[in-house]
């Protein structure tokens, strides 16, 4: 596991685009038979990926974070962006299907990640959240999601929005999770951007060719900087920064968002005049 500290945006201001990656961008989560997490000190969520292969892959204790096992004081939201796989959850098996999503609640002792065909293996990525109370683990389908859609083709941004881990469909401690697909032309998201102080967010972007690339622009309005992101790589955005961005063809993203409001539309808008 990778430890990330927190960045003050003062800080942030200062850093060259090796220090920006460095501190905000999440490579490598997708690796054969492996499970790689980063734990981030902002709001402390854990962001990581799972490529189950030949062999079941588990969580393996929790002395980094100082626990006896991984979620005795956490909640996990898992969505598959890969071919099917099943999680067993202290025995209980869930087959997750691509774009489908797990929820596991404080307390689960015993996580298992398995492919069901490990030549085309499930690809699933996780967000993990402190938590204080115990929610049912419960598997979540496309059409149990709470859908909104957004955008125009003007501004280049039309876009569907499915809300997995959202009050809408069932109760979590803090840890939201959703998906946004952007249409066929489509190329911004979240423009005009938005900062919330009450919670961080982190972006995992993919659906993308390997020649395809996405600009996703962060820091304070009025500082703005950028990050250029490759397929199944993630970015960790503050509380105090803009969240968004634009690629050179359409692309999907799951965010996913931690902190003391869960309402999905609490949020600072930023003018587009205001932003430098």
């Amino acid at each position: 596991m990778e430890i990330r500290q927190p960045i003050h945006s003062d800080h942030a201001k200062q850093l060259d685009t090796a220090g920006l990656r460095a501190q905000f961008l999440i490579e490598d989560m997708f690796q054969a038979g492996q499970i790689n997490l980063t734990y981030s000190h902002i709001d402390r969520i854990i962001v990581g990926g799972v490529v189950p292969t030949t062999a079941p892959v588990a969580f393996e204790g929790g002395k980094e974070i100082g626990v006896d096992f991984f979620l005795q004081r956490r909640e996990l939201g898992v969505i598959n962006i890969g071919a099917a796989g099943l999680v067993i959850v202290d025995g209980v098996t869930y087959e997750i299907g691509s774009r489908e999503a797990i929820y596991v609640g404080q307390g689960a002792q015993d996580i298992q990640f398995i492919s069901i065909d490990a030549e085309q293996p499930a690809r699933f990525y996780l967000n993990c959240a402190p938590a204080h109370k115990a929610y049912p683990t419960r598997k979540i389908t496309r059409d149990d999601v709470a859908v909104e859609s957004l955008g125009s083709q003007e501004n280049c941004n039309v876009r569907t929005i499915y809300k997995y881990l959202h009050p809408a469909v069932l109760p979590t401690c803090q840890l939201l999770m959703g998906m946004t697909e952007l249409a066929p032309g489509s190329l911004w998201n979240t423009m005009p951007c938005h900062t919330h102080e009450r919670r961080m967010e982190v972006y995992l972007y993919f659906d993308m060719k390997d020649d395809n690339i996405a600009f996703h622009y962060m820091g304070q309005p009025q500082e703005t900087r950028h990050i250029v992101v490759r397929n199944e790589q993630a970015v960790i955005s503050p509380s105090w920064s803009i969240h968004s961005g634009v690629g050179t063809a359409s692309y999907t993203f799951i965010w996913g968002m931690v902190g003391e409001n869960q309402v999905f539309h609490d949020m600072d808008h930023v003018a587009m005049s205001d932003l430098k």
